[in-house]
């Protein structure tokens, strides 16, 4: 596995990525890539897999006009 090295970060973040870490019982190094998988993938997905299959699915449809749900829920909330 690769290893990621992150110079220069600011002490206050450190501090910040420490607690979290201990809040959530990891260590600081799980919890590092918690957030990385956190930020990048969608159940295990990378994000531009994601959004390219959802675009492949919904390829040739066309949304409806929300003109009129827009006008019948603001005309019957009140």
């Amino acid at each position: 596995m690769a290893q990621l090295l992150v110079r220069d970060l600011d002490d206050m973040l450190v501090r910040l990525l420490r607690q979290r870490a201990a809040v959530n019982n990891r260590s600081a190094e799980a919890e590092h890539r918690a957030i990385l998988e956190q930020a990048l993938l969608i159940n295990g997905e990378p994000f531009w897999d994601v959004a390219k299959r959802l675009r492949d699915e919904t390829a040739g449809h066309t949304a409806s006009d929300s003109t009129e749900i827009v006008r019948h829920y603001r005309d019957t909330r009140f």
